[in-house]
């Protein structure tokens, strides 16, 4: 066995999975020739998923992640916390 403790944060791997999924919104929506910013921002005030495209199961993929869980991401990654 080995001396060194692994250490397991699951903040770390949700704030990976949150990355992966917007930058796979927003290039599915840049695709389609949308404001990825003003897309995001209007599926994230009001949770309707119609703001975000279909094209390249983006739609389904951003509602993986927690519309909570987004903000404080994306509010933590702002103020380099």
């Amino acid at each position: 066995m080995s001396e060194f403790t692994r250490k397991f944060n699951v903040l770390d791997d949700k704030d990976k999975e949150i990355h992966e999924v917007l930058s796979t919104v927003y290039h599915a929506l840049e695709e389609k020739g949308y404001n990825p910013i003003n897309q995001i921002v209007g599926y994230i005030l009001s949770e309707d998923p119609t703001y975000i495209t279909n094209h390249n199961h983006a739609r389904t993929i951003i509602r993986r992640i927690d519309r909570d869980e987004l903000l404080q991401a994306l509010l933590k990654n702002y103020l380099g916390k």
